[in-house]
């Protein structure tokens, strides 16, 4: 059995920190976000193989995912001529497969059981199953209405208020039959959405839904971004290294630390042993220190605060609820929060950054600078 991941978008709600970074290699904590959509899809022994359909700076995540060596699962990469939308990406990367396969959009963070998704798919005989997801606001999303029997009856794209017939959404998550396949024209832009579905509906074949309550999430602008990190160390979206319910200082292997710092709060602050960390720094909890990392006496890491290895923390900077990604520097009484910094970033001496302000890669904000 194969999966598709789509992962050829170039995340423009996440610019300016994927202009160097494809979306799917951004760093929730310090692993490439791929790797836990991964996780989730050896759920199914049956996938012998994960096809990651890229377009945007393929030979960036070539580089960091390889053939799959120790994943556990093969990985092959087809490279869109093309950007080909979601359904045109689909017939291009699974244009030679015969069997069921699982097909997930490149920016959805999820705790779904595939393995009931994939029971349901055949139980069902169903051409194509869909994992929907409720939520407190359908207008801002397309809603996908069901009957009694979990049947697909429509879709409908961001609807009005007297249009809401229900609260479930696309969850981003497919088992489709490749032989609907040949209704998608070749090496052309295509909605998975808008074209393909439809089509299903029409021909009155079977297409069901698996509705999942549990925790889902669109990584792709800051605002979800950020809040995925929260999720994690909040132990709602169970992840290493937060995901053992321990409330020690501890690094990112699971051992404990030695630490001369005070940790207030209730959550988990996870200090690589390889990050150095004077007396008198303050530590809040839950937060992340990465490998390499110096912080500087009088510094403090509020919660929800994540930084990335190789960064540099002065004396009294104090960081809060903020995701710094490696080789930062940020200076002498500094305060950052709400933000995130993209790789190799400078924030000067005193410098106060208090609106949610997303840097890309290499940002320099000069001494006393206010944003």
């Amino acid at each position: 059995m194969k999966a598709i991941l789509l992962a050829g978008g170039k995340g423009t709600r996440l610019r300016p920190l994927t202009v160097h970074t494809p979306k799917p290699i951004v760093p929730i904590l310090n692993r490439p976000f791929l790797y836990y959509q991964i996780d989730l899809l050896k759920q199914l022994p049956e996938i012998d193989e994960v096809i990651l359909s890229l377009n945007y700076q393929p030979r960036r995540i070539e580089e960091i995912f390889g053939e799959g060596e120790g994943l556990g699962v093969r990985l092959r990469y087809v490279v869109e001529p093309i950007p080909l939308g979601t359904g045109g990406a689909i017939r291009y990367a699974g244009d030679s497969l015969t069997e069921s396969v699982v097909v997930f959009n490149g920016d959805v963070l999820t705790q779904v059981d595939l393995p009931a998704v994939l029971r349901l798919h055949r139980e069902r005989k169903a051409k194509a199953t869909i994992v929907l997801t409720p939520v407190d606001n359908p207008r801002a999303y397309g809603l996908v209405e069901t009957d009694a029997q979990a049947n697909i009856k429509r879709f409908l794209e961001k609807p009005g208020e007297d249009e809401i017939t229900c609260n479930t959404i696309n969850a981003g998550i497919y088992i489709l039959e490749p032989d609907t396949f040949d209704r998608i024209p070749k090496e052309t832009a295509w909605s998975i959405e808008r074209s393909f579905f439809p089509s299903l509906i029409e021909r009155g074949e079977t297409f069901v839904a698996y509705i999942y309550d549990g925790y889902w999430i669109d990584i792709g602008t800051p605002a979800k971004y950020l809040q995925v990190h929260r999720d994690i160390m909040d132990r709602r979206y169970l992840a290493p290294p937060f995901d053992d319910g321990s409330h020690a200082v501890q690094d990112t292997h699971g051992s404990h630390a030695a630490a001369t710092h005070e940790l207030h709060g209730s959550g988990l602050a996870w200090i690589s042993p390889g990050a150095r960390i004077e007396e008198g720094v303050e530590l809040q909890g839950p937060c992340f220190v990465d490998e390499g990392v110096v912080i500087k006496a009088g510094a403090k890491i509020l919660a929800h605060s994540v930084i990335g290895r190789h960064t540099h923390i002065e004396d009294a900077a104090v960081i809060d609820g903020s995701i710094i990604w490696p080789n930062g520097w940020i200076g002498p009484e500094a305060t950052l929060r709400g933000s995130i910094l993209g790789r190799n970033c400078h924030v000067g001496r005193n410098a106060i950054i208090e609106s949610p302000a997303v840097l890309g890669d290499k940002t320099v904000i000069t001494d006393y600078s206010r944003i």
